[in-house]
């Protein structure tokens, strides 16, 4: 019979061969296995990067970040839900990842490239793009690296925070731009005095909380509203993660896990496409192709030629090459002609093929008393001039529709559109020269980084920051058959012509222009700049002293949010008329969902 006394001893035995076991291989190459978290693999001492352990420490840094989502979000200079920092950052990084972790390898360089690429495509609002370009930028400085010393991460970061900066047309200090140059500055100094990752992680840290800290006396929007920069908490907040997760703290026990689904065919109801079925709907076809140097030269390679061959088999075609890797996606009836064109080229990273058939028939996407219609939709006829938008809410929507806009995408304050819907959108356009309305100051760096990315027409982002903008923008459009930069120096210069008041109500405390705002007080502002508060609508407009002459002015547009009640319609339309009874007013139901009211002046 062996004692609990010599049961006890062997087992302290084995683990101490496990811990001398991962000493002799905790600098080396990790071939096959994804350690967890604790004291059996001493991620404090690891000297080199490998892939398994960045996409480890990675995914407890995006785990740290959502857990202090909120609190990022409420960080927004403006006191209203204006792009949601922390959301849209997590989303940012939460794409990348689900990509990375599909990547079977443990090379760092290929790791880290498939999370910047995507992370590019899911980018939302400034501040995830300008993470998404950071990240991206360290990957393009990790190329050929298959396991990096804190030298080589160094050096990594260094591409990356130059990247940042040139996605940014104005950079602005004090904002995560600042955080991150700052910190790359400062360890690169220090580089010799980091004995493994461990102590350069820590210090990392310890160098970006002292530059977040002072992002407010660099920008003093940030200062006036008692806050430091929300896109620099967040990169913070990715960067502790990875500290805790270096610490062996246990990154399960963050709030809330990362939502990566597990591919699966169980979930799919297979009786959906019996033996008897027919082939209504075609395939969602997916490719990541990587070109190789020995098929093309993959620096001239241009991915018009497989957009072409795309056509005349498919539909619904998204094709776009970042670097050396092309992302394809087509509907089509014949999938497999997809991976024998595009193998000519490169190699496959990904393949997904998905019978649409079957997701039509669970999504239930057609009420039954309507004709079916395919989910390959048919391309819009070509034109020589598009319009795209962004807007939320049926009534914003329709307005836009009515000014000629060909496709609204859904978003807008506090729900950001990635670069990817986008690309999407300047694909099914099917013109030759598009001109894109924002329509926030959240969306215009993700606008023009599609711009970037799309290369079969010509693209020009208009920078409209609020809907009244667009609308001056759209109201005097004339396109004829005139030069294209024309057409767009003329809306750039008509996005002035009318005057913009929105009201909403504030998210949180804050002083602002002398103003003293309690959460949930109504604000109305013109662009940044809050002109007055109140408790109520009626006080709100009681407080506004500053309103223009509307003498000015013969028309006003006033657009009613999702929950405003009748009452405080009536408010609005007596205040208007008690100003200038002239006025030729005109009321529309926006069903938008952060502004109670938004007055557009013409």
């Amino acid at each position: 019979m062996i004692s609990i006394n010599q049961t006890k001893n062997k087992l302290d035995s084995f683990l101490s061969d496990i811990k001398t076991m991962s000493t002799t291989i905790k600098d080396s190459y990790i071939k096959d296995v994804s350690f967890k978290w604790g004291e059996i693999m001493d991620y404090v001492n690891f000297k080199k990067l490998d892939g398994v352990t960045f996409e480890n420490l990675i995914i407890a840094g995006a785990r740290y970040l959502k857990s202090h989502e909120t609190e990022i979000n409420d960080l927004n200079v403006f006191p209203i839900p204006d792009g949601d920092t922390g959301s849209n950052m997590y989303r940012t990084l939460n794409g990348g990842i689900e990509a990375m972790r599909k990547v079977n390898s443990t090379r760092l360089d290929q790791k880290i490239e498939s999370l910047g690429t995507n992370m590019v495509m899911n980018a939302r609002g400034n501040s995830g793009v300008i993470l998404s370009q950071l990240f991206y930028g360290i990957a393009e400085g990790f190329k050929g690296v298959e396991v990096a010393t804190v030298d080589d991460i160094i050096k990594a970061m260094h591409s990356g925070v130059e990247r940042a900066y040139r996605a940014v047309v104005s950079p602005v200090e004090g904002t995560i731009l600042t955080v991150a140059r700052e910190t790359w500055e400062e360890t690169s100094k220090k580089a010799a005095s980091y004995d493994n990752l461990y102590d350069y992680i820590k210090d990392g840290v310890n160098i970006m909380t002292k530059s977040l800290d002072n992002t407010p006396n660099l920008l003093k929007v940030l200062k006036d509203a008692g806050v430091v920069d929300s896109g620099g908490a967040g990169l913070l907040y990715i960067i502790y993660g990875i500290k805790d997760a270096l610490e062996g703290k246990n990154v399960e026990d963050v709030e809330e896990s990362l939502n990566i689904p597990t591919p699966t065919v169980n979930g799919l109801d297979l009786d959906k496409f019996t033996k008897d079925s027919e082939m209504t709907f075609g395939y969602c076809t997916e490719v990541l192709v990587r070109l190789m140097s020995k098929k093309v030269d993959v620096e001239t390679f241009d991915e018009k030629v497989i957009i072409d061959y795309l056509q005349t088999i498919g539909d619904s075609i998204v094709c776009f090459k970042l670097d050396s890797i092309v992302k394809v996606h087509v509907h089509t009836f014949e999938p497999y002609k997809v991976l024998q064109f595009c193998q000519q080229f490169g190699e496959f990273l990904t393949i997904k093929i998905e019978n649409m058939t079957i997701q039509h028939n669970e999504t239930h996407f057609f009420e039954e008393n309507k004709k079916e219609e395919p989910l390959i939709k048919k391309v819009r006829p070509h034109k020589k001039y598009g319009l795209i938008t962004v807007a939320d809410g049926s009534g914003i929507i329709e307005f836009f529709k009515n000014l000629g806009v060909d496709i609204v995408i859904d978003g807008g304050q506090g729900k950001n559109p990635a670069i990817a819907d986008f690309v999407e959108a300047f694909k099914e356009i099917n013109c030759d020269n598009i001109y894109v309305l924002p329509n926030n100051s959240n969306i215009i760096l993700a606008a023009n980084q599609a711009k970037e990315l799309y290369k079969d027409a010509n693209i020009y982002v208009v920078p409209t920051k609020n809907f009244g903008e667009a609308y001056g923008a759209l109201s005097m459009l004339v396109f004829e058959d005139r030069d294209p930069d024309d057409i767009f120096k003329d809306l750039c210069d008509n996005i002035h012509n009318n005057k913009t008041y929105q009201i909403s109500r504030a998210i949180r405390d804050t002083l602002s222009g002398g103003l003293d705002i309690k959460e949930r007080d109504y604000i109305i502002f013109e662009n940044k700049n809050i002109l007055a508060n109140g408790k109520t609508i009626p006080e709100l407009l009681h407080n506004f002293k500053e309103v223009d002459n509307l003498e000015e002015y013969e028309i006003i547009t006033i657009l009613f949010g999702k929950d405003v009640n009748k009452t405080d319609q009536e408010n609005i339309k007596a205040w208007v008329q008690e100003l200038n009874s002239d006025l030729e007013v005109y009321e529309i139901d926006g069903q938008q969902e952060i502004f109670d009211f938004i007055m557009i002046l013409e």
